[in-house]
């Protein structure tokens, strides 16, 4: 998922970063950065539960989220790890053990998850008559 990235200047909400001067879409912008770590169904809702907990062995983490199926946990699991978000640790021994925690980095998500949220909830729901008129 890619967006436009805007510059308005500072004052506006906007950052004072030669990097927010695009006109398209660029792997190096802050917010693509961020929005590719968090992309995909159940991604915002596992990094929730790794908030809430210093450490999960996957067992634990599937159960706090019963929907969701073992494939795709293990694929936004090494989506996390990849973008630095998330350290796997695999303890030796028989059966091994792979526990999850949030990186410092990944911590940081928290208040961008609350920010999220905020502004979703502040989003009025489309009324039938506003459904109607745009098809």
């Amino acid at each position: 998922m890619t967006h436009r990235t805007v510059s308005q200047g500072v004052g506006q909400g906007l950052p004072d970063d030669p990097r927010a001067r695009v006109a398209a879409p660029t792997p190096a912008c802050p917010v693509e950065i961020t929005l590719a770590a968090l992309r995909g169904r159940w991604t915002t809702l596992i990094v929730r539960e790794l908030l809430r907990a210093d450490s999960y062995a996957y067992s634990e983490l599937a159960s706090t989220l019963p929907e969701l199926s073992d494939k795709v946990l293990t694929e936004r699991l090494s989506q996390l790890v990849s973008a630095g978000v998330v350290l796997r640790t695999r303890t030796p021994g028989w059966p091994p053990t792979v526990s999850y925690e949030l990186t410092p980095h990944g911590r940081e998500l928290g208040p961008v998850l609350q920010a999220l949220w905020d502004w979703g909830a502040r989003v009025p729901a489309p009324s039938t008559t506003e459904e109607a008129d745009v098809t």
